[in-house]
């Protein structure tokens, strides 16, 4: 355990692993765990992973846990879990030829117990805190966090309080805050307004912060990687995409890359991240176009929640793993994402919004020849299809929406209905 330390990775600031803070104490910089990396080597192995997935022994059935050395190695009895990974990776031939590629892969985070990629990174940051006796845990949230932080706690029985911004976060994702017992306070403004307020709360009232500033919370989002990798039998592709707000995905992956790259896992050329933006909420975009040299927070709007977010917290982490990976930064329309989201949920397969944004992002960097026909392409489904079910009826409500799906009213006749449907 000695060998895992948390750093600050502006000034090299060394904490313990049983430390409680969420941010660098001398200069206020972004925290990450290191791990021992060079003492791994020959230890974590390909042969060694596909041991563990056979296993799926406690914690092995996690599809975080079971890549413990390489998240956080906590004891077994602090562990939170609810087999959270081990999500699957669909191929489909019609969302692919909708994108113009030739070989395109979701993996679907929505499959998570509370129905987003949160709780990949909540097992890590509840663990944690239940590890070290915090009593409190807290988070400001977009909806996503929110719901996965109140059912990990009360899976832990740790009380827990949420911020959240009033009147922005989608109905399916409060309901399951209220419904797990987090307390619920709405605030007047943005995400970052919610986020501002609870890092003030919990320095002052010694609350346990779960927000993506938590490195641990990011240590287990890089399993995502980790495990599309061993699905694809270790053939990385060429493109990772994934829709982003916080950037804390963005931020893992470029680490789970790095990483995987200095075990040998996967040669020396990483894969592509692409990360996508909604228009209305993309200052990671505009810093990216400036070529990382002018960043100017906004004030976020865009039918996506999950990603509704105008001064994203990972900001250096982030733009690291784009250097890292020679990756790019697009955005999309809500238009774009509303008929991809569509497209997605007419395949059987599914998902929010931010889902949406990661299938239009691939769409159109395909059509810039950014992304290549024949590229192999990882595209991150980020929530389940019910994450945010309002979107859906007010989409399918306009039949001048693409792929409009419009309900049926019935009226005369069972031929006139049998008619109607005949039509349509």
């Amino acid at each position: 355990m000695l060998e895992t330390k948390v750093v600050c990775i502006q000034c090299g600031r060394e904490y313990e692993l049983s430390a409680a803070i969420s941010g660098c104490e001398t200069c206020d910089g972004l925290l990450e765990v290191k791990h021992n990396l060079e003492a791994l080597k020959g230890v974590i192995t390909r042969e060694w992973a596909e041991k563990r997935r056979v296993e799926r022994g406690f914690p092995n059935g996690s599809g975080v846990w079971r890549w413990r050395e390489l998240v956080a190695p906590f004891p077994n009895e602090a562990i939170v879990s609810r087999n959270e990974g081990n999500t699957n990776l669909y191929e489909d031939a019609r969302l692919a030829k909708w994108a113009g590629l030739e070989n395109l892969w979701l993996k679907h985070e929505g499959e998570n117990p509370t129905g987003s990629f949160k709780d990949r990174g909540m097992t890590v940051g509840i663990s944690h805190a239940n590890w070290i006796g915090a009593k409190y845990v807290a988070c400001a949230s977009s909806g996503n966090t929110s719901a996965s932080l109140a059912g990990y706690a009360a899976r832990a029985g740790l009380k827990a309080l949420t911020f959240i911004p009033s009147g922005k976060v989608a109905l399916g994702k409060l309901s399951q805050t209220m419904a797990y017992g987090a307390k619920t306070v709405q605030v007047e403004g943005s995400f970052d307004d919610a986020l501002e307020l609870v890092r003030r709360v919990s320095k002052e009232k010694g609350m346990y912060l779960v927000n993506s500033l938590n490195p641990f919370r990011l240590e287990g989002q890089k399993t995502i990687i980790f495990e599309a990798l061993q699905q694809l039998d270790w053939q990385a592709p060429d493109w990772i995409v994934v829709s982003g707000g916080n950037l804390g995905n963005t931020s893992a992956f470029g680490k789970a890359l790095w990483e995987m790259r200095e075990l040998g896992l996967i040669g020396e050329k990483l894969p592509r991240i692409a990360t996508i933006q909604a228009e209305g909420a993309s200052p990671f975009y505009q810093y990216y176009r400036s070529e990382f040299t002018r960043f100017k927070p906004q004030k976020p709007e865009t039918v996506a929640t999950a990603i509704r977010i105008g001064n994203p917290v990972n900001l250096a982490k982030a733009r690291r793993a784009i250097e890292w990976t020679d990756g790019v930064v697009d955005l999309v329309t809500d238009i774009e994402i509303m008929e991809a989201k569509a497209v997605l949920d007419r395949s059987g397969i599914g998902g929010e919004p931010a889902a949406g944004a990661t299938l239009a992002g691939v769409r159109k960097l395909r059509e810039k020849e950014i992304i290549g026909k024949g590229d192999l392409v990882v595209a991150i489904m980020t929530g389940h299809i019910l994450k945010d079910a309002d979107s859906i009826v007010n989409y399918h409500s306009n039949p001048a929406n693409p792929g409009a799906n419009p309900l049926v009213q019935m009226a005369g006749t069972l031929d006139d209905l049998m008619k109607l449907l005949e039509d349509n």
